[in-house]
Order: structure tokens, then sequence, then C-alpha cells
């Protein structure tokens, strides 16, 4: 996989402290959750998505559990068209968690599930946007991620 890495913009998260532990507001669950490594960057790919390419939150899922393999695995960002399609796989990584063919593996095969044309990898200072051909069975990236269309 050729790495084309775009830096992702930085969109500070509503954040509070509540018994001694840090809480981030979730939009697209609509509730608090405890603020993890992990957690700040999904947010920050949340809010990217939604102000800067137009993602509406009511057509994205956090944490949406597939099964794969017979076991369950939880996507981190999936969002969705309007006829309810996944459109996106969004999977994200802690800042010093690099973006390798690994990650890149991982959301191949929540992607042998949910089939969708567009992967993005990434870890809040990279991020790595995948086109998917699945009649050709190739992937390809793109320099940035698609803005949404209705």
């Amino acid at each position: 996989m050729k790495k084309v890495a775009t830096k992702a913009p930085y969109i500070e998260p509503q954040v509070r402290e509540v018994g001694g532990h840090r809480e981030v507001l979730d939009p697209v669950r609509r509730r608090w959750v405890t603020l993890t490594p992990e957690e700040e960057v999904r947010q920050q790919t949340i809010a990217m998505l939604h102000s800067t390419y137009g993602y509406p939150l009511e057509l994205m899922q956090v944490e949406g559990a597939i099964t794969l393999n017979g076991m369950t695995r939880r996507c981190d960002i999936v969002t969705y068209d309007t006829t309810g399609q996944p459109h996106i796989i969004v999977e994200c990584k802690r800042r010093d968690v690099p973006i390798t063919q690994k990650v890149c593996d991982q959301a191949c095969r929540y992607n042998t599930v949910l089939q969708v044309p567009i992967l993005i990898l990434t870890n809040g200072i990279q991020q790595v946007v995948i086109a998917v051909d699945r009649e050709h069975a190739t992937l390809r990236q793109l320099a940035e991620i698609p803005t949404y269309h209705k």
C-alpha cells in the first residue's frame, strides 16, 4: 500500500470532567463517553466529516457491531447514504499508532461484511483515504475524503 497521508484538521471536542475522569460529548451517539486517546481521534474525525465534508451526523454510526468470521467486531465510524447503505468505514487509531498495512488490513476485513466504496484510516495526525473497487478487487488511494453528496 502506497501511503500518501494528509494532515487531518484538528477540531476541539466538547469535554467535561466527572468523578475524576474526562468525558467527551459524542454528537452521533448523543451521550457523554470516556475520553480515551482513540476516542479523541474518533470525535475529531466525526467533527471533520460533518463540518468539512458535509456528512450528516444522523447518517453516521459509531462503534457499530458487525459479525466477522463468527466474532463480533466494532467499526469506529460508518457513514451511510440516504438509502441506508454503508458508504464509508473509518478506522481510528490513537495518535501514537502509525497507519500501517495492518490497519488497512483490519478495515478491509470489516469491508468484507459492509462492502463500502471508501475506507478512511486515521490516527488524527495522518489519514489515508482508499477507494475500493469491488468489481476489479483493487484499492486506490485518494488524495482526500470525498465530499458528501445526497
